[in-house]
């Protein structure tokens, strides 16, 4: 597996790194997406899993696609805080889909506006490039004016708007599909690099 620790210059004064998820994580991110399941339409899951459930999910992820954390250290703990994450994962199982997927990101809200999530999704960009992916896709309730933004401001274009796709807290909602292209399409693309075999 993969091992990877970066320094982020993006987050301003702050020694924020970003690092390969681990399955003990799961605690600290499920405490950073709970939030999202039961109080907003961000996530359209609506009951919190466990901890072990959530502990599968990354391992299961890490089989193919990346899965990164922001941390702040702090030194005077000896420790450190998981500000947010961001992952990829396959749009389809079929093989003709290799080269596309479908990111996600939550972010702690006292780390919003800090430039974690940007910082997450630069990295997250650079490893899926290595990986030989071409295709970035996001999935986000057309209400989430907040995430449409932020996915403009890095270069995903909205391509579709699905009417009344979901429904939660009792209303139906609207889907934005929004996408980005890594560089330039290739006539042949090379073979998808599962992330547990990069170098």
């Amino acid at each position: 597996m993969v091992k990877m620790t970066r320094s982020s210059g993006e987050v301003a004064n702050r020694s924020v790194q970003i690092r390969t998820a681990r399955p003990d994580d799961a605690r600290e991110l499920l405490a950073v997406y709970a939030p999202y399941i039961l109080g907003t339409t961000i996530t359209f899951e609506e009951t919190v899993p466990s901890v072990e459930e959530f502990r599968a999910r990354i391992e299961t992820t890490l089989e193919r696609y990346p899965y990164l954390v922001a941390e702040e250290v702090l030194p005077s703990a000896g420790s450190a805080k998981i500000l947010g994450y961001a992952y990829a994962d396959a749009y389809s199982s079929r093989v003709a889909y290799d080269w596309s997927v479908e990111t996600a990101i939550y972010i702690s809200r006292e780390a919003g506006g800090r430039g974690v999530g940007s910082a997450l999704y630069r990295e997250l960009e650079r490893v899926l490039a290595r990986q030989h992916v071409v295709n970035l896709g996001a999935c986000i309730t057309t209400e989430n004016e907040g995430s449409l933004g932020f996915h403009r401001h890095l270069g995903y274009e909205k391509v579709a708007e699905f009417k009344h796709f979901g429904f939660k807290f009792g209303r139906w909602l609207d889907v934005t599909w929004m996408e980005k292209t890594l560089g330039e399409l290739p006539v042949q693309p090379e073979p998808f690099v599962p992330f547990g075999e990069l170098s």
